[in-house]
């Protein structure tokens, strides 16, 4: 018989709006975001460090360091131990339903190399995980299914309408996460990544 002792209550948020540059660095690496996207995925059950290994075909003994770093920053918590030949095996929760980074991290300011880094750690999962899901025919992007999407395209818009267009994209977010997980049985991974971004034009070469 395994018996697990609950050692953690934490009042997980529905999104947590990153501010500070220590959660930044914690987010900077895409295994980190592997780790803590199966955990995500997997709330409201604790899982162990193990179980998160193998879910990402990885050795545990290369998580345990990331998955401490992620706890120290306030991103995860343990949920659950147990002792297990004279060793504390602990189980772990996300401290949050997903991550939004806050406008203020990319002023310019000290921010500035730890938010890039969040970012590309960001776009490399996404890269990772759609070429593994997509050559092992889990992705579909059919037409007749209307499922997925892929849009890359730049415009030059006014100030009004980029603001109407951030706003639109804000408003379709909000709804999502307010109305939370759909339970139905022909519910539905989905991966959202969005990056909506302005290019200043280059200074000239007098200036």
């Amino acid at each position: 018989m395994t018996l697990w002792l609950n050692v953690n209550v934490v009042d997980r948020m529905k999104e947590r709006e990153v501010t500070d540059v220590a959660t930044l660095k914690a987010l900077a690496d895409p295994l980190r975001l592997a780790v803590l996207g199966v955990l995500m995925k997997r709330d409201p059950e604790p899982v162990s460090v193990k179980e998160v290994a193998a879910e990402l075909d990885e050795a545990p003994t290369k998580l345990y360091r990331h998955v401490k770093q992620l706890e120290q920053a306030g991103l995860v918590y343990v949920a659950e131990t147990r002792l297990v030949s004279g060793i504390v095996e602990s189980r772990y929760r996300s401290a949050q339903h997903s991550l939004r980074l806050s406008p203020q991290v990319f002023a310019e300011g000290g921010e500035q190399p730890a938010v890039l880094e969040a970012v590309l750690a960001a776009m490399e999962l996404v890269r990772s995980e759609f070429q593994r899901y997509f050559l092992a025919g889990r992705v579909d992007m059919s037409p007749e299914q209307r499922a997925g999407k892929f849009a890359h395209a730049s415009f030059r818009l006014s100030p009004q309408r980029l603001r109407r267009l951030r706003e639109r994209l804000d408003e379709a977010l909000d709804e999502v996460l307010a109305e939370g997980d759909s339970t139905g049985p022909d519910a539905v991974e989905v991966t959202l990544f969005a990056l909506l971004y302005t290019v200043d034009p280059p200074e000239s070469a007098g200036e």
